[in-house]
């Protein structure tokens, strides 16, 4: 994402937090008219049903006149989850690990209640790195300290006998930045790879590095959650009509995309330029693209795996997770669609 992008990003969504904790009242606080909505999503392929739901007016569609979409963009995880907690956006789409961060520091106070995206992650290296032992002694990149790449890197190197810490010292430097600079940086020699989201990995392919490790080989069939749907508890509770129209909305979204992906890659990628003032390659979007899988099934499994992870490498607190999910929306949202529920 270019960077001037970047920084009017980040500052909406900084003064989104901001107006919100000056005014100190929510603002879905008792009001005449329809209910406010307001969501967060990031313009990345991982969250493509998010970004075309708000694009084309299946959201607001699927709520109605009861209820009034107001979309906000955040460009990571941070940001994100200090909106939801400060109350500045009602739900938002966020990748395992913020969401779970989110439930440890809010002591449940936030719900996940649908899954968007499964895979589209991987451990992309420069040439002459074949094998775990051959990173010792490399820098590593990946989006955020405490994400869901971040736990999996660090994971998979203790795995193999490899030493990280959280300073950047250990067998393997590891350092955590945007994923807008990470390309730089690979470019510069500054960095030797990176865990990263698609379609960050593809770039960095399509600029010489070559895939180590993908994410998909670390899971059973394959399937592990990148992005996930979060609300606030609060807010569920006051309104749970107009969260399974949401849930109805991302359902529909999800099965247009499904059910034609290369106009969907497209849309996606023609969508995130008007958003970024670029978009990708095809070459490159293609390769992102098969990577991923849209579901909204969370795998709740896979999203608790990664908090236990987070613990085990040391960069989340652990805790009980238990009441993480509330999966009745989305079954109810799913049944009037017309399909089998999901298990939580």
């Amino acid at each position: 994402m270019p960077r001037p992008a970047l920084t009017r990003l980040r500052a909406t969504a900084i003064a989104l937090v901001v107006a919100v904790a000056m005014t100190g009242c929510s603002a879905n606080s008792p009001e005449a008219g329809p209910v406010r909505l307001r969501l967060g999503y990031f313009p990345n392929l991982t969250h493509a049903t998010a970004i075309l739901g708000v694009e084309d007016g299946t959201f607001q569609r699927a709520l109605g006149s009861n209820a009034k979409l107001e979309p906000s963009l955040f460009v990571s995880g941070p940001p994100a989850i200090t909106a939801i907690m400060s109350d500045a956006v009602d739900a938002v789409f966020v990748g395992p690990t913020p969401a779970v961060n989110a439930f440890y520091k809010t002591k449940g106070d936030v719900k996940i209640i649908s899954g968007a995206t499964s895979g589209g992650a991987q451990l992309v290296v420069k040439d002459g790195i074949t094998s775990a032992a051959d990173l010792k002694g490399t820098s590593i990149a990946d989006p955020a300290l405490g994400g869901a790449p971040d736990i999996q890197l660090r994971y998979w190197l203790k795995q193999h006998g490899l030493r990280t810490s959280t300073s950047g010292d250990g067998d393997v430097h590891v350092t955590p930045q945007d994923n807008s600079q990470i390309a730089a940086a690979y470019a510069s020699g500054a960095i030797d790879g990176a865990w990263v989201p698609q379609p960050y990995a593809a770039i960095l392919v399509s600029r010489g590095a070559h895939v180590l490790v993908n994410e998909r080989s670390l899971w059973p069939d394959g399937r592990f959650t990148t992005t996930n749907l979060l609300v606030r508890a609060d807010f569920l509770k006051k309104h749970p009509e107009t969260i399974v129209a949401l849930l109805r909305g991302l359902i529909k979204e999800t099965d247009q995309v499904n059910a034609d992906p290369a106009q969907a890659s497209q849309r996606a990628n023609a969508a995130i330029a008007k958003i970024n003032g670029s978009g990708l390659k095809d070459e490159d979007l293609r390769a992102a693209w098969a990577d991923m899988t849209f579901t909204v099934d969370p795998l709740l499994p896979t999203i608790k795996e990664y908090g236990r992870r987070g613990t085990d490498v040391g960069v989340l607190t652990g805790g009980d997770l238990s009441g993480l999910a509330d999966l009745g929306p989305l079954n109810a949202a799913l049944q009037a669609e017309g399909k089998e529920k999901i298990a939580e």
